[in-house]
């Protein structure tokens, strides 16, 4: 069965909900993995308003798309991290956010996580994608020098956040498919083991594999999919560039604005860096990888309104379906 390919509408939440789905199905996607912030969907009438869930499932009808995935990378975010503090501030609601006081962040944070769950569960799709705040991302320079204790101790705060939070989802059978990216528990391939230790490998608690976050940290991303080919719960398709080899641009990104040539990296649009994408469809097929395969489209040199078009064109070019049943059985019955 070919999987949908889907956009994610968090690059788009300045735009109305109505608009992506209007642009998104002249390109030709097959659906939506929904944002939930700008008015894409909002969490806390979803989880209790039957008439704003038919509402927003009609706006997709009505443009032939489905959705199969939401994601609430934003609110995820406050989960674990530490410190809270202005960044938070400019990317959460005012009622989560409230007075800013940090634990009362997090805790407020993580209650609107619960309520995702029963959102995703009342717009008929089993996963939910996003963040989930880190403290230990604080210490990724190493120095000074921090004792490997309290990065133990960040994995367990990390486990007690998100394990009540998982019950949730266990209660309406819905999973969570974490984000692996820079600022989050887990970030590269170690982290990952160690973040999965931590939370029991738990089913409730999955990957989004997104490769442009590898590359440039030079992991390899067919090896991380086959590794944890049971935790794939989720695609997204981003692409990223480095420049690392001019002696002057490095992998942190010098606090350069995206798109900024000086930069030791950037994403750019799907196709046209360095993940190695047939490589990597090959092994989804190998895995059994069913899902969405949802293009998260951003690239700071490329207008958007081309380059959104551009994306879907190659993924459907590249994505190619796994062998059917009946060529297998050509090869066996022989």
């Amino acid at each position: 069965m070919t999987r949908p390919v889907t956009l994610f509408t968090g690059q788009w939440a300045d735009l109305p909900f109505e608009k992506v789905c209007e642009l998104a199905s002249s390109w030709g996607y097959d659906g939506l993995e929904i944002a939930c912030w700008g008015d894409h969907l909002d969490v806390t009438r979803a989880a209790v308003d039957d008439a704003y869930v038919r509402e927003r499932r009609e706006i997709l009808e009505r443009h032939g798309l489905g959705v199969w995935a939401i994601s609430n990378h934003l609110l995820g975010q406050a989960v674990c991290d530490d410190p809270i503090d202005h960044r938070h501030r400019d990317i959460l609601p005012a009622r989560v956010w409230g007075d800013g006081e940090p634990e009362g962040v997090r805790r407020r944070a993580a209650e609107e996580m619960r309520t995702t769950a029963r959102a995703a569960a009342r717009m008929g799709v089993s996963t939910v994608v996003g963040f989930t705040g880190s403290a230990n991302w604080k210490y990724v320079a190493m120095f000074p020098p921090v004792d490997e204790a309290v990065v133990r101790a960040g994995y367990r705060d990390f486990a007690d956040r998100w394990n009540p939070i998982l019950d949730v989802f266990d209660e309406v059978g819905v999973r969570f498919a974490h984000e692996v990216h820079p600022s989050e528990i887990a970030y590269d391939y170690w982290s990952t083991a160690a973040a999965l230790e931590a939370i029991g490998h738990r089913e409730a608690f999955g990957l989004n594999w997104d490769p442009s976050h590898m590359v440039w940290q030079d992991i390899e991303p067919a090896s991380f999919l086959w590794d944890f080919r049971d935790r794939i719960y989720h695609v997204d398709c981003k692409d990223a560039r480095k420049r690392v080899g001019d002696g002057r641009s490095g992998r942190l990104g010098s606090h350069l604005p995206w798109g900024d040539p000086r930069r030791g990296w950037d994403f750019v649009s799907v196709g046209r860096g360095d993940v190695p994408w047939e490589s990597c469809f090959r092994t989804l097929n190998s895995i059994g990888y069913t899902g969405p395969i949802s293009i998260e489209w951003e690239d700071a040199g490329m207008d958007r309104l081309t380059g959104a078009a551009e994306a879907v064109r190659f993924v459907r070019a590249n994505a190619f379906d796994p062998p059917s049943a009946s060529f297998d059985s050509a090869f066996s019955s022989r």
